[in-house]
């Protein structure tokens, strides 16, 4: 149990430091229907998060990982490419993200933010027309479509089929990971929707620190992840 812990906590931490929905989120909370959207947006991440690890079962369970002594070729396979993806990406949020923050930061309405953030949907600036069903997609499409996300989420669903625990221990596991995947979109919800207006000092603070430390901390984060799958990978192939 020690050692999956300790492999799950990169992961989560892989997600909740997803700059790209800190993003659609700021621009959602900066909308006119802030609380509701806000709501809709989280219902979606959250949704997204565990519609990925549910895939990824079925499709574990469907090739009855779970089953096997040893795990099969392709699993060391997938590691590494998984890995070396994460590496590489690691580079590209660290070359192209400080810059595009540093915009986010200074953004006081969702085109800006959506304009200070290019890899979003161009749709993203008319968020602030968007109904709450829209917003709901739009967390869930945050989700599933971000490599990054999804390939945490992937990673430790295939880590607690490899661990072979029990269903209702492996099901905890994984509600405390998508917990933990949740809590960066929660936190500035439930703030928006205690505090209404007076929460805005405290989001422009988490967004002036996010400019200015998310690129970095998320790109060594990356790094951290791919470099330990890349490691898995090649002990697995070698051994």
């Amino acid at each position: 149990m020690g050692a999956l812990i300790g492999s799950l906590v990169p992961l989560a931490l892989g997600i909740v430091m997803s700059p790209l929905a800190i993003m659609a989120l700021v621009a959602v909370l900066l909308s006119p229907r802030a609380r509701t959207n806000g709501v809709a947006f989280l219902v979606g991440w959250a949704l997204g998060l565990v519609l990925v690890l549910v895939l990824s079962l079925v499709l574990l369970q469907f090739l009855e990982l779970h089953q096997q002594r040893e795990p099969p070729l392709w699993v060391p396979v997938v590691r590494l490419v998984l890995g070396l993806s994460l590496v590489v990406w690691a580079v590209r949020v660290y070359q192209h993200g400080r810059q595009r923050v540093r915009e986010m930061a200074a953004a006081t309405s969702p085109r800006e933010v959506a304009a200070a953030a290019p890899q979003l949907p161009g749709w993203l600036q008319r968020v602030s027309t968007f109904d709450p069903a829209r917003t709901l997609a739009l967390g869930v499409g945050i989700f599933v479509l971000n490599p990054v996300d999804a390939s945490c989420a992937f990673l430790a669903a295939m880590d607690v089929q490899l661990a072979g625990l029990g269903t209702a221990t492996s099901v905890a596991v994984l509600v405390v990971f998508s917990a933990v995947g949740v809590a960066p979109i929660a936190v500035p919800v439930a703030a928006t929707l205690v505090l209404g207006e007076r929460a805005d000092p405290f989001l422009s603070r988490t967004r002036v620190w996010i400019a200015g430390h998310t690129s970095v901390l998320n790109a060594a984060l990356l790094l951290v992840i791919g470099v330990l799958q890349v490691q898995k990978a090649v002990d697995a192939l070698l051994g």
